[in-house]
């Protein structure tokens, strides 16, 4: 089967990631050797290279490949440098495999997190992004996210710099909403 597997990932990233303009060789390199049906839970093994989200844990979701290279593209992660992975497993590994050193956090309270990190990236969606998430960025840090409060949400990239965080807007994106980060109701007339 491990043959199959392999076969899946270079089609994976022909199909789904390069078609998607993402040409950073680092990142399809990394994605085309991690075993990404290794992080998907028993009997969900057939879907690992799917074009879909795949449930890993209750309210926990690995993004579809082409989001996960997307995002790791615009947030141009480089050998050496820190990140932070928020139910996130397939994007840590792939982050690994570039030489980044890791930290998972996939249990307890997400929203908080300290620390200073040049890379920060989360797979589920959220309504937007925690402040304790940005206050973490180290300077020149990156967070990419999915913020969706609505049918389609949309990928974002934020940025620390000397003059504060800005943001923008990068792609549509359809995620489930992770689990304890479902948008907030709110009253309008």
């Amino acid at each position: 089967m491990s043959a199959d597997f392999a076969a899946a990932r270079t089609n994976m990233v022909e199909s789904q990631v390069r078609t998607q303009d993402v040409t950073d060789l680092a990142i399809q390199d990394a994605m085309r050797h991690v075993a990404r049906e290794a992080l998907c839970p028993a009997g969900k093994t057939w879907l690992a290279y799917s074009d879909a989200e795949i449930e890993y844990a209750p309210g926990r979701w690995m993004l579809k490949p082409r989001d996960v290279a997307k995002l790791l593209q615009n947030l141009r992660p480089r050998a050496g440098e820190r990140a932070l992975a928020v139910a996130a497993p397939y994007a840590a590994a792939v982050l690994e495999a570039m030489g980044l050193t890791v930290t998972r956090l996939d249990e307890g309270d997400l929203k908080t997190v300290t620390g200073d990190y040049d890379v920060i990236l989360c797979e589920g969606a959220v309504d937007s992004a925690p402040p304790s998430w940005l206050g973490a960025l180290a300077m020149g840090g990156r967070l990419g996210v999915v913020e969706r409060r609505g049918p389609v949400g949309r990928a974002m990239l934020y940025l620390r710099s000397d003059e504060g965080i800005g943001s923008r807007a990068l792609f549509d994106s359809t995620p489930p909403v992770l689990a304890g980060f479902e948008p907030e109701e709110r009253f309008s007339f």
